[in-house]
């Protein structure tokens, strides 16, 4: 099953991360081969570290509890938020078999947190939203795109997304029009500067 995890630093944290850097990487050395994709949400300017994400293939909803609390950031207190919630590997594949669409661009994070009780009218879009991605040239620039279900898989409740786009007013524009947000089906939409993450 995979999982998508993020986590919201607290402010302040700065020595925190680095303190326990070597700690964190360890633990995600031993997750190496379920990783789908991973890496920090970005402030605007690119330059500062918000928070982690990652997505990962594990076998139940208690390996996926030990991955994100048992993660020594967050035993040390560097989160104030921890979202955890399943989710579909929309393309297959990993951060890993992206290629750059261009070398100018940024890569961003999207959250869309689903209305509850939408799963029905979700399924009545779902084709109209995977050709709306198709039709506008944006299949090429996702890294990774799936659903967000409940954790027993049986209700979609928002979507996750990671995609490379010129800005982040392309990026507004793309979830503007998009089949999804149009029909009313986010409560909210979190955009995030992000980038590739792994072991410096």
């Amino acid at each position: 099953m995979e999982y998508f995890f993020c986590c919201r630093d607290n402010p302040g944290t700065g020595s925190l991360l680095e303190r326990h850097a070597e700690a964190h990487w360890s633990f995600m050395d031993g997750y190496v081969s379920a990783m789908i994709a991973r890496g920090p949400p970005l402030t605007p300017n690119r330059k500062t570290h918000t928070g982690s994400m990652h997505i990962v293939n594990l076998p139940d909803a208690a390996a996926a509890r030990a991955f994100a609390f048992e993660e020594p950031y967050y035993k040390a207190g560097v989160y104030s938020e921890v979202l955890v919630r399943r989710w579909r590997n929309a393309l297959g594949g990993t951060m890993w078999d992206f290629t750059d669409t261009a070398p100018d661009s940024r890569r961003f994070l999207i959250i869309g947190r689903g209305r509850p009780g939408v799963t029905g009218a979700r399924r009545a879009l779902i084709e109209q939203h995977r050709r709306y991605f198709a039709d506008r040239g944006y299949l090429e620039h996702f890294i990774a795109r799936g659903p967000l279900l409940s954790d027993d898989g049986a209700e979609w409740v928002g979507s996750a997304m990671l995609i490379e786009l010129p800005d982040r007013a392309a990026v507004d524009a793309m979830m503007t029009d998009e089949p999804y947000t149009r029909a009313g089906l986010y409560a909210s939409v979190e955009i995030h500067d992000w980038q590739f993450g792994g072991r410096r």
